[in-house]
């Protein structure tokens, strides 16, 4: 591949560009952002790359319009790689109203392939291609002009070698028949929701301290009132009111103006100009029907899982992912071995398609005792103690 990026700064270089790249099947991209003093991210740099192709795009540029790109990223026979892409996909979702589609997330797959939970792309490029990269420019201001050649080198690797080890990763996952093994975490990604989260679940977010029904009804609107001001605004929510903030505000239920003398952290206190604002929205909760007041799943009445069979379901679920060479969180996350050890028809993932086949069958038949866990030359195996 060239290692000499082309930097785009005009509608035509894009143009030329996105009709390079639709002549091939798959199409890495990544982007560079800050999103320090905004809501949305600030797209800075995209970067696109395919067969000996690679480019860097200025969004910033004054003479260049990304329509081009948008349909590149539209077009269903193309696949659009990234690598934990989910900050990328939000930008282009906010930009274009639309989720890239097909998409294919090399982190995603690197959890099928044994390579951990959450791999970081130079983890990749050097279990891959044994090539070690630069992250040195990781935390540069991208939105300054000139952008060095340093710059441009550390974001086109973010891509060059990325389309590469999507063609060994796919290759690999064919092989071993666990391309489909990705689906429901694909998809996923591709649901539009993930990506204009509800306002009125934005209180689920913050570390609940309590949960009393007035404090959880108070905190759901202050924190949609939040959410919704940064996104009109588009700054930062603890720009508005911090967590901490939102949280003792929810607690103390001021009635007037002189009691946010004692709201830690409070902008302004009693003066603030958010005051008359706040006020009205905790008014307008203690007005809401109390049938409408959020909930909090933990049930405290009941019966916790089994203690032994839930640390039978842990080993058992390491000892198989170890084997298989797979991620223990693509197969089943803690609520779901919860589930599992309370109730053997529980509807969770683990026990549906390929991972009932790999784990949910066999997690079955540990807890009914027709297979045991033993240790032999220090290795962990099952045991068969009766058919089936």
């Amino acid at each position: 591949m060239d290692d000499t990026p082309k930097f785009i700064t005009t509608t035509s270089e894009l143009e030329t560009a996105i009709k390079t790249l639709c002549s091939f099947g798959a199409v890495a991209v990544d982007t560079e952002f800050i999103r320090e003093s905004t809501y949305y991210a600030q797209l800075c740099l995209i970067q696109l790359a395919a067969g000996e192709h690679c480019f860097a795009i200025d969004p910033l540029s004054e003479n260049i319009k990304l329509t081009p790109l948008f349909e590149m990223l539209d077009n269903t026979n193309i696949v659009k790689v990234f690598h934990a892409g989910r900050q990328d996909i939000e930008i282009f979702v906010h930009l274009t109203g639309k989720v890239p589609n097909p998409i294919f997330d090399t982190q995603i797959a690197a959890m099928v392939v044994g390579l951990g939970d959450q791999a970081g792309y130079d983890k990749l490029v050097q279990h891959y291609l044994n090539i070690d990269i630069d992250k040195s420019s990781r935390f540069t201001n991208w939105s300054t002009r000139p952008l060095s050649d340093k710059q441009l080198k550390y974001a086109i690797d973010d891509v060059k070698y990325l389309i590469e080890i999507y063609h060994i990763m796919h290759r690999e996952l064919t092989k071993n028949n666990r391309l489909n093994w990705l689906d429901d975490e694909i998809t996923a990604l591709k649901q539009i929701s993930l990506y204009h989260p509800d306002p009125n679940n934005s209180w689920k977010k913050l570390k609940i301290r309590s949960y009393k029904p007035d404090f959880l009804n108070r905190l759901k609107f202050l924190a949609s009132w939040r959410e919704q001001r940064a996104i009109s605004k588009n700054i930062p929510k603890n720009r508005i009111v911090r967590d901490e903030t939102l949280l003792d505000l929810a607690g103390t239920n001021p009635k007037n103006a002189a009691k946010f003398e004692n709201i830690r952290g409070f902008p302004g206190g009693s003066n603030g100009k958010l005051v008359p604002e706040i006020l009205q929205i905790l008014a307008n909760a203690e007005l809401s029907p109390r049938e409408n007041w959020p909930k909090i799943k933990i049930d405290f009445r009941k019966d916790k899982a089994p203690a032994a069979t839930l640390e039978l379901l842990r080993v058992l679920l390491k000892h198989i992912t170890e084997s298989e060479k797979i991620a223990p969180k693509l197969i089943a996350s803690s609520d779901d071995l919860d589930a599992l050890a309370r109730d053997d028809n529980a509807d969770i993932k683990l026990l549906k398609g390929w991972r009932r086949e790999l784990f949910g069958n066999v997690a079955l038949k540990l807890k009914t005792g027709e297979i045991a866990l033993s240790i032999k030359d220090k290795k962990m195996q099952l045991i068969h103690l009766k058919d089936s």
